[in-house]
């Protein structure tokens, strides 16, 4: 049992120890259109409650003809971002660790929507605008393909590197709801996870049952 341990935290550590792939990427990974009601992902963010992490921008309950609308399938609260709300808005999202993947309503997707994934220094890792998201980007407010549920997925060193969402939008407006996040486990967490499973995997050879043999 102890030798199966010890090959177990031997081979976790190696494998954290690796470097990250040169081919580290933030990739759109798939758009989903609207529905109503949401029937995405579990949000982390909907901001029905404080979002103390979101600076810029401006979290609302109201729409407002020619500055904001509530996305497509959202309810309650939604943060907008445009020349007359502020713009750029940034969710910093560096208490999460390593992230694998993000995904919110992108609401009446425009052209002239940015979205900017931020390293701790400021760096832009990837950018996507609404044209990326959908074509035409033309801000239709009821039509679920242009309230997409979008997701984004994060790989290698991209996932430790990223650390703040900027979005911005030259014109009113980029309105989003729903952020959900997903953070990869911990190394340490992994290593007791391979460690719980090798002494599940030890126990249950050590459970076999005996059989026993009489003789007449």
């Amino acid at each position: 049992m102890r030798t199966l341990i010890m090959k177990t935290l031997l081979a976790a550590t190696a494998a954290m120890a690796l470097p990250a792939a040169a081919n580290a990427a933030i990739i759109l990974g798939s758009v989903t259109p609207g529905t109503v009601p949401y029937s995405g992902p579990t949000p982390t963010y909907d901001f029905r409650s404080p979002t103390p992490n979101v600076t810029g921008g401006l979290i609302t309950n109201t729409s407002e003809s020619g500055v904001g609308a509530q996305p497509y399938g959202s309810t309650g609260s939604f943060w907008t971002v445009g020349p007359d709300d502020g713009s750029p808005g940034n969710m910093d999202l560096s208490s999460f660790g390593n992230i694998s993947n993000i995904s919110f309503i992108w609401g009446s997707v425009d052209g002239y929507n940015l979205l900017e994934f931020l390293d701790a220094g400021g760096n832009v890792l990837a950018s996507f605008t609404g044209a990326d998201v959908f074509n035409p980007a033309n801000g239709n407010q009821t039509d679920p393909n242009t309230n997409p549920v979008v997701r984004f997925n994060l790989t290698d060193g991209d996932q430790t590197a990223f650390t703040t969402l900027r979005l911005s939008s030259t014109s009113n407006a980029f309105e989003t709801d729903n952020f959900a996040i997903n953070a990869v486990p911990e190394p340490a967490t992994w290593a007791l996870m391979m460690i719980g499973f090798a002494a599940v995997g030890f126990g249950m050879r050590r459970r076999r049952p005996q059989v026993s043999v009489r003789y007449a």
